[in-house]
């Protein structure tokens, strides 16, 4: 075993890639919500057509597809690999320890909230990417671009979607609050001057993006 798969294969160095896939995945985040606002404008849905329609026919944002997809199972893998590590490292009378005094809620849940955000967005995929891809949406009059639009408006008409939409949305941001601490922790950065600014930062960027996503399923069920 070489020093590269040696040190990435540790629990430090799975936290090190915990940390990078994470970040990763927030940038993909901000990118995905900027894109999904476009849903908001009043023109039936032309601009988010055309948004659709660039992302998918992209060889740019093809490739950073399957980037994307590694981030994920990278990301997914490594968080079951230090779940167990965790777990077997545990003392016996870990249970009896209160660690509701010296841990967050969504510390202790993290397995939790990530497979609410994994089945969701495995749903998610099957009810967007699926029909853009593979299905035989409806095109526009006189575009080049399919209708991504009225599926939207099809999904979010519907209330248990919408509901674990909105649900799946509070849990990415439980999520987030502690991933993003905990990633620059794991990265080194983490220095009594700078670690309050990015404790504040993490938590203002999990609610701004969680909110942001949870909004456009509401509006549509109630306003479109």
């Amino acid at each position: 075993m070489n020093w590269f798969t040696k040190t990435f294969s540790s629990t430090i160095g799975r936290k090190i890639i915990m940390s990078i896939t994470g970040l990763f995945l927030c940038s993909f985040l901000v990118v995905h919500l900027v894109g999904n606002l476009t849903l908001f404008y009043q023109d039936g849905g032309e601009a988010f057509n055309i948004y659709s329609h660039f992302m998918a026919n992209n060889p740019v944002i093809r490739t950073m597809e399957i980037v994307l997809v590694l981030g994920f199972l990278f990301h997914i893998y490594d968080a079951i690999v230090l779940t167990r590590r965790n777990k077997a490292a545990r003392p016996v009378g870990y249970n009896n320890s209160r660690p509701e005094e010296n841990s967050t809620w969504s510390s202790r849940n993290m397995g939790l909230l990530g497979t609410i955000i994994l089945v969701f967005l495995l749903v998610h995929l099957w009810n967007f990417f699926v029909p853009a891809r593979f299905g035989e949406l409806e095109g526009v009059p006189d575009k080049d671009y399919l209708n991504l639009y009225s599926e939207v408006v099809l999904a979010f008409k519907n209330p248990i979607y919408v509901a674990l939409y909105v649900i799946s949305m509070v849990a990415l941001a439980y999520h987030l609050i502690h991933g993003f601490q905990s990633a620059f922790q794991s990265l080194g950065l983490n220095h009594k001057k700078y670690t309050p600014f990015i404790q504040k930062f993490g938590y203002a960027f999990s609610v701004i993006i969680c909110l942001g996503f949870a909004l456009i399923p509401l509006y549509f069920f109630f306003f479109v």
